[in-house]
């Protein structure tokens, strides 16, 4: 839904959350394994991903002008704190189910490291709000309605479903931190270009090592099944070509996007949900 007149924002809320993954079924998403596989591929990216956001958005705390982003920077950060230590749990059962994570993530460290070494400080936040842009996109989908997690374990969903949730409560942060040091226009550009090859490459990537690795790369059932779910039925990765689009527009802002609505309906949820550790 885009929206019109002022940007309305939610304020990012600190959820304490603990999952417990034990016994989690091996192929968690209603026993289809490529489906499974790429929720997991992309947890693979969120431990080290997230300590790059933190690092990038709290190198630039203190130039802030406004106390309400400053607070709201501190909750981005203390979110994505517990993303990502539920993340490594999550990466720890899929290597306890023998796919080649540790050197995934090596690699994925690696990309930021060299990011981190040569990049400026503030084409590294560039860089966050890209990624940041991305992960509340896919967000959206597993927000919007039951398909994305229809059949999964229930625990998975759930963890799934409170990551996006808080992806997209604090999906301005880091692009409002942007902002507020100055936020060249063609810089913010070519960087979403960059990332989007970089990552998009790396998507592709994983998903071949883990299929790879489940002895189904080749297996013409298995990617139909995956390119089905993600692009063909509706719902899918193809209605976001044009809120992906919107950020190469000069007066883009995350929040014209507007998943209240969604946010809300997630939050009233939150009582019907089975009770977690904190």
């Amino acid at each position: 839904m885009m929206m019109t007149g002022a940007p309305r924002r939610e304020t990012p809320e600190v959820r304490d959350f603990r999952f417990d993954l034990t016994d989690v079924p091996k192929y968690w998403h209603g026993g289809r394994r490529s489906v499974t596989l790429f929720f997991d591929n992309l947890s693979v990216f969120f431990p080290a991903g997230e300590r790059f956001f933190l690092a990038s958005v709290k190198a630039f705390r203190n130039q802030v002008p406004d106390e309400p982003l400053k607070r709201e920077v501190d909750a981005f950060c203390a979110q994505e704190g517990h993303h990502s230590r539920e993340h490594v749990r999550y990466n720890q059962m899929l290597v306890r189910n023998g796919y080649p994570v540790v050197a995934m993530e090596q690699r994925v460290e690696r990309i930021l490291r060299r990011v981190t070494k040569h990049a400026p400080r503030r084409r590294q936040l560039a860089v966050t709000c890209a990624l940041e842009h991305f992960t509340a996109l896919l967000a959206t989908l597993v927000l919007r309605g039951p398909r994305m997690l229809e059949n999964a374990d229930s625990r998975m969903a759930e963890l799934w479903r409170w990551h996006a949730a808080e992806e997209n409560e604090h999906k301005a942060v880091a692009f409002d931190v942007y902002r507020a040091i100055g936020s060249p226009w063609l810089e913010r550009c070519l960087i979403m270009l960059l990332t989007t090859v970089i990552f998009s490459a790396k998507i592709l990537e994983h998903q071949v090592r883990l299929m790879h690795s489940e002895k189904i790369l080749f297996s013409v059932r298995e990617w139909f099944g995956l390119v089905r779910f993600l692009f063909i039925q509706p719902g899918g990765m193809l209605g976001l070509i044009g809120p992906y689009l919107s950020y190469y527009r000069p007066g883009f802002h995350p929040w014209e996007h507007d998943t209240s609505e969604l946010l809300q309906r997630w939050k009233a949820g939150l009582t019907a949900l089975p009770a977690r550790s904190k």
